[in-house]
């Protein structure tokens, strides 16, 4: 695989796609294949069935792989669930000597700090994302570094998963032939391939509609603030057609995708689908009235549990508004008149969350669909991976200055030559995630 092309996977819970792409002259993405899957041992964002989903995602990779003639080494894998929540915490550290200014490895010492939080058996935490430092008591600093100050202070927005439906998915993906490069949680990718710099800024709240589950991430001034996985998503819409209707799930995800609304008061009443019946029965003649009520009444709760999800969050507070509102992703975005709906019931701005702000101009329509706002995600993240480790081994190459004089003159211009200062290059701090995804790999490399 070439160095400069990242691939994303999706495992969602109704389809598992892998997206290979890479940075065009201009810096935006080009994407070069996609592949994609039903996605069949895959629950509410979790793996239930380890063969199932193991051909799902080799499938999806042959197919990636086909479309863009590379072949597929390391993924950039999301990661989403019922199992994921989200808390606020600060912790301090006192530093020996605040002569000497805060640096990298204070911030770490914090970090590490913060991992050593006690949680509930059997979850792990994912990421530790600093909000806002104090120092000495000085508050809403956002870069410590290069700062004079004996007590260091962050708040944190950390997200917790549970340790075994992590590992299963690395199971999956060393058991398809593939390396896991590094995980990221879903919501987290779909913002960054669907909000812009300002929105961040102004503060948003970005709801990504799966099959199993529905994703919320909330930013503000540009700092994530709030992270929720919901347990609901198009499935249970689906689900409730097939009940209310006494019809099979095919023909009612059929419905819904065709028919379906989530505003009742725009079908009039004498609006009829005939469908076929089973075998020799009679058809059935649905009124599409009586759909978009079922869609309504299902797509009401979801967003009422994710308008919950921002108000715990504090966008009542006016210091905490998200003056950009909503934005709406995912597969389940595509439903009629769901922007509507969700301006009806929480009273904020919406828009529909196209994966285009990244991408090259020239890409394909159904790429820029909201379906692939993950996938797109991914593999950005994977892009951005990369380019942190090329800095850092170019950082590690670099020659001593005692190598560089001394070199080709003897040993007397050794002597005469004056030390030359190199500045320290700041370092990249490394990412939890990626020390995670290293602990993943060892620990499946033990269990064989």
């Amino acid at each position: 695989m070439e160095h400069n092309i990242a691939v994303g996977l999706d495992i969602g819970t109704t389809k598992i796609v892998a997206m290979i792409g890479r940075k065009n002259d201009y810096g935006k993405l080009e994407i070069l294949g996609i592949g994609r899957s039903k996605s069949l041992g895959v629950h509410r964002g979790v793996v239930s069935n380890i063969t199932q989903t193991i051909q799902s995602i080799q499938q999806a990779v042959q197919e990636a792989e086909a479309a863009s003639g590379t072949k597929i080494e390391g993924v950039t894998v999301g990661i989403a669930g019922q199992h994921i929540r989200s808390l606020q915490h600060s912790d301090y550290i006192t530093r020996p000597n605040s002569e000497t200014v805060i640096d990298d490895s204070d911030i770490d010492k914090l970090i590490n700090q913060v991992h050593k939080l006690v949680m509930l058996p059997g979850e792990e935490i994912i990421h530790v994302l600093p909000q806002e430092y104090k120092i000495d008591g000085q508050s809403e600093i956002k870069e410590p570094i290069g700062m004079h100050g004996g007590r260091l202070e962050a708040n944190f927005h950390v997200v917790v998963g549970q340790v075994s439906s992590i590992r299963n998915i690395g199971r999956c993906i060393k058991s398809s032939d593939l390396e896991l490069e590094r995980l990221t949680l879903e919501p987290l990718a779909s913002a960054n391939a669907v909000l812009s710099q300002e929105e961040k800024e102004a503060g948003v709240a970005l709801i990504d509609i799966g099959g199993g589950t529905t994703d919320l991430a909330v930013f503000k001034d540009g700092i994530i603030r709030h992270t929720a996985v919901i347990p609901f998503g198009g499935n249970v819409i689906t689900e409730d057609i097939k009940e209310g209707c006494s019809i099979i799930e095919k023909q009612a995800e059929l419905l819904k995708i065709k028919f379906g609304s989530a505003w009742p008061g725009e079908n009039k009443d004498n609006e009829i689908v005939s469908i076929p019946g089973l075998r020799g029965r009679e058809p059935k003649e649905i009124t599409l009235k009586n759909l978009s009520k079922i869609i309504h009444a299902r797509v009401v709760e979801i967003i009422e549990q994710v308008f919950l999800e921002i108000k715990n969050y504090g966008h009542e507070e006016q210091k905490k508004k998200l003056i950009a509102g909503i934005v709406l992703t995912g597969g389940g975005a595509q439903l009629k008149h769901l922007k509507q709906l969700v301006e009806y019931i929480t009273g904020m701005d919406t828009r529909i969350g196209y994966p285009n702000e990244h991408l090259a101009g020239d890409s394909n329509e159904d790429i820029t669909s909201p379906l692939y706002a993950t996938s797109v995600g991914l593999v950005l993240d994977g892009l951005k991976h990369q380019e942190r480790k090329r800095k850092e081994a170019v950082i590690k190459e670099e020659p001593k200055p005692e190598e560089i004089s001394g070199a080709e003159g003897g040993a007397q211009e050794e002597t005469e030559a004056p030390k030359q200062e190199i500045p320290p290059v700041r370092r990249e701090r490394k990412n939890f995630l990626d020390k995670f995804t290293d602990k993943i790999k060892d620990f499946l490399d033990n269990a064989e």
